[in-house]
């Protein structure tokens, strides 16, 4: 089931950015402000050393006007360079913090529900939290233009009034009307992204399946589906590249007349002696300065869009609900109950798993032993019915330590590292002796052949090994971890007969004897054969309850364990 994401708070987490940044922020606006300053005064500096050093001949305001100039530059030059100092260090920091929220807002706790893909997911989390961070940067470059902005028509209202008025009008006119075409380039660049992030995704599934689509001939339909989402994504990106073509020409045709009107206007004034020569040489190179903070203006807003849409999707994934609620109290060890839960398969099911049991659960439908899973681990909450962890509602358990006393191994492998110690690797501090004996219980003693043993280098996602050994590999991880419960979801599929006989025995070795409890939902008859007791569920209620041989008397048992 998917859910239509609620609205996000894009603005709220983009205060965020700024509050935390704002010291960085602060000082890279304020020296990039002094850099446009700086470089809005060169013309005015060269106009005053035509008419003050060049136009009298003297040669102590020329010696000055060269140090002033040059003092002038050093200071544009090293403004420049602190702001971009501090901005790339916001940027670095920001873009971080937000990739990390987005990692753990989605792996910690239950996990979010949303309707994005991994491949949509892991985009976000990398190439949307740098663009959403790069507001910093935008919000910093449009300060200092308005600043240069303001000097200049400063400048040319004290030089000509009418001059200063027209720019004072025009360049509010200009920059409304570039940010009217803002949402043109954020719908396509929105659209871009949800794209890109869907190709990304498409492509991430079919490389994590790509042994069984070669196994079932299932290559070229794969190829044709991530052929259609690419071309989808190129279709984008071209309407992405349209419009902001047409933005940057727009924006550069309406400053080049911005600059060519005000360039005329003070030559003819320069030949009615309204002017001087200096001040006309100050309004030509002020005219010219001009384009620089008005395309930055626009280019920030252009930028703007792309930001803005980044920012919304990190938000997005920030402000996902949770499938359940958690709870503020700790986990501790003790009984596991499911009272009289319903679920889907389940109609009123209950279980006790004492510590110290090695329990077996029996059914036949997946999607009952899906469920049973899911609420053994805490992962959903019952439709009806209850749930408890030594006597408190699983609902009311913070996640973190609930998952610290609970462990569900799934069906279904992910194994994460280069090397099988890496692989191995639960968060705990464990011994050399005590991953060697979860590796002998899960029979995985053969794969650390030939010498290299748990150095033995692994392809991504551990692609290099069977199903088979992957699968035991992952048992052996879950045996490593030792929680007070473990949960363990059809195990031994992939393994033959004979090895799946010595993790039966490996299992109940490594497991009894101590106060952790072992469920294992499984149809397997070596490992239901170990078991202490065995729970039969059979159309959504327990149909019987004893040792597996025993309940091989039963026809329906003996049906779903030895088909």
């Amino acid at each position: 089931m998917t859910d239509t994401p609620a609205p996000v708070p894009t603005g709220r987490l983009i205060g965020g950015m700024f509050r935390r940044q704002r010291r960085d922020t602060a000082l890279c606006a304020g020296f990039w402000s002094l850099h446009q300053v700086c470089e809005a005064l060169v013309p005015v500096a060269i106009g005053l050393v035509i008419d003050q050093a060049v136009g009298t001949g003297s040669g102590t305001a020329m010696l000055w006007s060269v140090l002033g100039i040059f003092a002038l530059f050093v200071a544009l030059t090293m403004g420049w360079r602190f702001g971009f100092w501090f901005l790339s260090k916001a940027v670095v920091q920001e873009s971080h913090s937000l990739r990390m929220r987005v990692v753990r807002r989605v792996l910690t706790g239950r996990g979010i529900r949303t309707s994005r893909q991994h491949g949509e997911l892991l985009s976000i989390a990398t190439s949307d939290t740098q663009a959403a961070a790069e507001l910093l940067e935008l919000g910093s470059r449009m300060i200092s233009a308005l600043v240069g902005l303001a000097v200049a028509t400063v400048v040319l209202l004290r030089i000509d009034w009418s001059l200063g008025l027209g720019l004072v009008v025009g360049v509010p006119v200009l920059v409304l009307g570039l940010h009217a075409l803002g949402p043109v380039v954020e719908r396509h660049t929105s659209a871009q992204q949800q794209s890109i992030g869907r190709a990304a995704a498409t492509a991430s599934d079919l490389l994590r399946g790509l042994r069984p689509l070669r196994g079932f001939g299932g290559v070229d339909e794969a190829v044709r589906r991530y052929r259609s989402a690419s071309r989808s994504s190129l279709r984008a990106s071209i309407g992405a590249v349209r419009a902001g073509a047409t933005f940057v020409g727009v924006s550069t045709f309406t400053t080049g007349l911005l600059v060519t009107v005000v360039a005329a206007l003070a030559g003819w004034f320069a030949l009615q002696d309204r002017i001087t020569v200096g001040q006309l040489i100050t309004i030509v190179g002020m005219a010219t300065f001009l384009s620089d903070p008005v395309l930055n203006l626009a280019d920030c807003v252009f930028r703007l869009a792309t930001a803005r849409a980044s920012a919304a999707r990190v938000a997005e994934v920030l402000a996902a609900p949770e499938p359940t609620g958690s709870g503020g109290r700790t986990a501790q060890p003790g009984p596991l109950v499911l009272h009289e839960v319903h679920a889907p398969g389940l109609d009123g099911v209950s279980l006790t798993v004492p510590p110290g049991e090695l329990l077996g659960v029996v059914t036949g439908q997946t999607t009952t032993a899906d469920s049973l899973t899911d609420l053994l681990a805490g992962a959903r909450p019952p439709e009806r019915g209850e749930v408890t962890l030594a006597g408190t509602p699983v609902r009311d358990l913070d996640v973190a330590t609930l998952r610290r006393v609970v462990l569900a191994e799934p069906h279904a492998v992910d194994l994460f590292g280069s090397t099988l110690r890496e692989v191995l690797q639960t968060g705990d501090d464990r011994d050399d002796p005590a991953v060697r004996r979860s590796m002998s219980a899960a029979a995985v003693d053969q794969i650390t052949d030939g010498g290299v043993g748990l150095d033995r280098e692994l392809l991504d996602h551990g692609l290099d090994l069977s199903g088979g050994q992957r699968q035991r590999v992952a048992l052996a991880r879950a045996l490593l971890a030792d929680r007070p419960v473990t949960v363990l979801r059809d195990p031994t599929t992939a393994v033959d007969a004979v090895t799946e006989h010595a993790i039966a025995d490996g299992i109940r070795a490594h497991r009894t004897g101590t106060d952790r409890a072992t469920v294992l939902v499984t149809t397997s008859a070596p490992l239901l054969d170990r078991c202490d007791r065995v729970v039969f569920v059979h159309a959504g209620r327990v149909a019987a309850v004893g040792r597996h041989r025993d309940l091989l008397a039963q026809s329906a048992y003996a049906e779903v364990v030895l088909r």
